[in-house]
């Protein structure tokens, strides 16, 4: 196969809640992006043959998509949305030479050493440079979910990307108030709470609930989290700068944990559509504080660099990096 010939692909980034597609023209070319509601469609298939469609794309021969969910086997069922599909029978139903399905964080990762430093927004120092091909990195996005990867070299000039489910893992408090947030949240989901039930974007209205509850405020409908933001960065709202605040520096334990696990020296990178709507606040909060507050590696964890990737798509970029190099 030559280069020429494998254009157009299809690229996708399927979350929870959109669906993003596009299609590169050639090399690095991505066009036509558009945004999909998730919940728009009965399946995946029938959300690729709308955006096809509505872009007169007829004959895609190599698709990458990259999808919220862990990437097994055959058979995708999603954890935060209801569509499930098989690899084959959409290969087959797409008639595409390539179908590559990998998971959105793994694309994440593979597509931070493509992001200039313009797209990088510094949380603390140092300032943000071009990733060091030598140093892992660690990716960690709060969405829909809360995604987490990184890129491991592997001794001959190239990265790795891990595929994995951290955003999984049991949270774990620091201290007595999120010793309480964490029994609150015990009853509430009755069992085990992961990292990511309190820092995705869901994650924002448990803690409201918790803190209104805790100073004595019944609430007579649940905050979004959009209304939660608004709350703490518009109206100055007391609970929801509380909420934010402990966000934050809950947000700043967990990445310092994720690079703690595999030796992000090279910095840790966040992405997903939550960080991004205020990084002003983050940075002035104890997000950095506490990241760095790990006791005999405090010195360490004070060199790694911690950036906010303020870029439109880094999943199609990822998607598009996989199918390169699976091509």
């Amino acid at each position: 196969m030559t280069m020429c010939n494998s254009y157009p692909r299809l690229l996708a980034d399927i979350g929870g809640t959109n669906a993003r597609f596009a299609i590169e023209t050639a090399p690095s070319q991505i066009r036509h992006q558009k945004t999909l509601a998730a919940q728009d469609f009965p399946q995946l298939i029938d959300a690729i043959d709308y955006f096809l469609t509505s872009e007169n794309q007829k004959a895609i021969q190599h698709v990458a998509i990259a999808i919220a969910n862990p990437v097994t086997s055959d058979t995708i069922k999603m954890t935060n949305h209801h569509w499930s599909f098989s690899i084959q029978q959409m290969k087959s139903d797409l008639q595409a030479k390539t179908l590559l399905i990998i998971n959105d964080f793994t694309a994440q990762a593979l597509a931070i050493p493509a992001i200039s430093s313009e797209h990088l927004l510094a949380i603390g120092s140092p300032l943000p440079t071009s990733v060091d091909a030598m140093l892992p990195i660690a990716v960690v996005g709060p969405g829909t979910g809360l995604g987490v990867s990184g890129l491991i070299p592997n001794g001959q000039g190239q990265m790795i990307a891990l595929a994995g489910e951290g955003g999984h893992v049991s949270f774990s408090p620091r201290d007595a108030v999120e010793r309480e947030l964490l029994a609150f949240a015990e009853e509430k989901f009755q069992g085990h709470v992961s990292a990511e039930r309190l820092l995705r974007g869901e994650g924002l209205t448990l803690l409201y609930e918790f803190f209104a509850k805790k100073a004595g405020i019944s609430q007579h409908k649940k905050k979004t989290p959009a209304e939660v933001t608004h709350g703490a960065l518009v109206q100055q709202d007391g609970i929801c700068l509380t909420v934010l605040s402990r966000y934050c520096r809950m947000l700043g334990d967990t990445c310092a944990n994720v690079a703690l696990t595999i030796g992000a020296t090279g910095g840790v990178y966040l992405c997903g559509g939550i960080v991004p709507r205020f990084v002003d606040f983050l940075r002035q909060s104890d997000f950095r504080a506490c990241f760095e507050d790990k006791g005999r590696f405090a010195t360490c964890m004070k060199k790694i660099p911690v950036y906010v990737v303020n870029h439109d798509n880094p999943g199609l970029l990822g998607a598009s990096m996989a199918l390169k190099n699976h091509l």
